[in-house]
């Protein structure tokens, strides 16, 4: 009976201040007019324009979630773009589309500012993370921003698998909070995380640097593995506290679900830094003990770099054998992985968990090529000796036939003269 009364209201109101031309300018459409709250219904609010009649603001209901809604109250003052002076049922109608824009996004910063969390339902999941909508703006939750419940723990980082994953919380309501607008690009990055920081951050606080948990592997990456611990707590192991050995793949050595015991060596906001290498003791302390400079080894290589060979000497003790090290004709410049030779230790800093190598080359082999060298430098030193010998020995035998031959020429010389003589007498 209401609504029929103020059609009836609004249309003769109209009719009169078009007869009247006295009467208040009227608003153009487009043009954006001001009036306070008459009535509010579910998806419909009316307004008091004063001599221009009665204006209705339509769709309401898709603003739900905007705090001026809820808050909003007979006789408080509104403003809307007007879309006809005289719609089919007599008002002004009136629509909030045209300023909506401007609107929500101030809510949605009023919502990051104040870190409300909001209840939202997931729409869609990719590789990345989830999609949702706040006020009608689709918001973006990156897989990162996942608490340890719902976060993708894939042991060999299949994005296949971490989508099947994602895609299982997809229809499910999620509490998060607005860690990020861009209006401009009409970004939206949401938390999940965020939401309980505040709790983890009330845990953490009970613990200290140096306490030791017992924990379960909930998940294995290329960098380390998460150990979960105490009331639903969760920390990480990184790959250099994994053991004193040298770990390249964290996979080979552990497994989801292993329990393992930590040591808590960092707590940074909500982040906490365990290792398991920290409750055994450090191999290193006694290495003086065990190997020396010089001393001949043997190693497995584990690993090879651009800058040279990681050996692995024994199950703790590992040390590396530089590029500039490996072509010095031991014959091992191409080495393999999973292969053991020989090397020889070259320095050794226990201090800073570190041992260089470098092949080792066989004395024997040394000597053998030197005494060879020496042959071949004997031979050749004999034979020039021979041929000056035989030089000297030729000159010499040359001389002597001269001189021989010149006695023969004198000898040859007297006896004609004597013979000569003879004649004349």
């Amino acid at each position: 009976m209401l609504g029929l009364k103020k059609k009836l209201s609004a249309k003769s109101e109209m009719e009169n201040l078009l007869n009247d031309k006295s009467a208040p300018k009227l608003p153009k459409v487009g043009e954006v007019a001001k009036g306070n709250v008459m009535e509010i219904g579910s998806n419909i609010i009316y307004v008091d324009l004063g001599p221009v009649g009665t204006g209705a603001i339509y769709g309401c209901g898709k603003f739900e979630g905007l705090s001026m809604f809820n808050d909003l109250k007979l006789g408080d003052s509104i403003s809307a773009t007007v879309v006809d002076l005289e719609n089919e049922d007599g008002y002004v109608e009136m629509s909030l589309k045209e300023t909506s824009f401007e609107m929500v996004w101030k809510e949605l910063e009023k919502k990051m500012e104040e870190g409300e969390i909001i209840t939202t339902k997931i729409l869609e999941a990719n590789k990345g993370g989830l999609m949702v909508k706040i006020i009608g703006i689709i918001g973006f939750l990156p897989a990162s921003q996942l608490s340890s419940d719902y976060y993708p723990r894939v042991s060999d980082g299949d994005k296949n698998k971490i989508l099947s994953l994602l895609m299982q919380t997809v229809g499910k309501d999620m509490k998060v909070k607005i860690i990020g607008i861009d209006k401009e690009e009409g970004k939206l990055i949401l938390s999940e995380k965020a939401t309980k920081k505040e709790k983890e951050k009330e845990r953490i606080s009970s613990l200290q640097i140096g306490d030791e948990i017992d924990g379960e592997i909930s998940g294995i990456v290329n960098f380390g593995v998460f150990v979960k611990f105490g009331e639903n707590l969760e920390g990480l192991v990184h790959i250099s506290e994994l053991a004193w050995k040298l770990i390249d793949d964290p996979r080979k050595f552990f497994n989801v679900g292993q329990k393992v015991g930590c040591k808590i060596i960092g707590i940074d906001d909500d982040r906490i830094s365990l290792s398991i290498k920290a409750l055994e003791k450090d191999p290193w302390e006694k290495i003086d003990g065990k190997y020396k400079i010089k001393q001949k080894v043997k190693g497995e290589v584990t690993k090879i770099n651009p800058f040279g060979a990681f050996i692995q000497l024994d199950k703790d003790i590992h040390g590396l054998a530089h590029v500039s090290k490996l072509d010095d004709g031991s014959g091992v410049k191409d080495m393999e992985i999973g292969k053991v030779y020989e090397f020889e230790i070259i320095s050794i800093e226990s201090s800073e968990h570190r041992l260089g190598l470098k092949p080792y080359v066989k004395k024997k082999t040394v000597e053998k090529d030197e005494k060879e060298d020496t042959g071949k430098k004997d031979t050749k030193d004999t034979k020039k000796k021979s041929v000056k010998k035989a030089e000297k020995t030729d000159k010499k035998e040359n001389v002597k036939k001269k001189e021989d031959e010149k006695k023969d020429e004198k000898v040859k010389k007297t006896s004609k003269k004597k013979d000569d003589s003879g004649k004349s007498k």
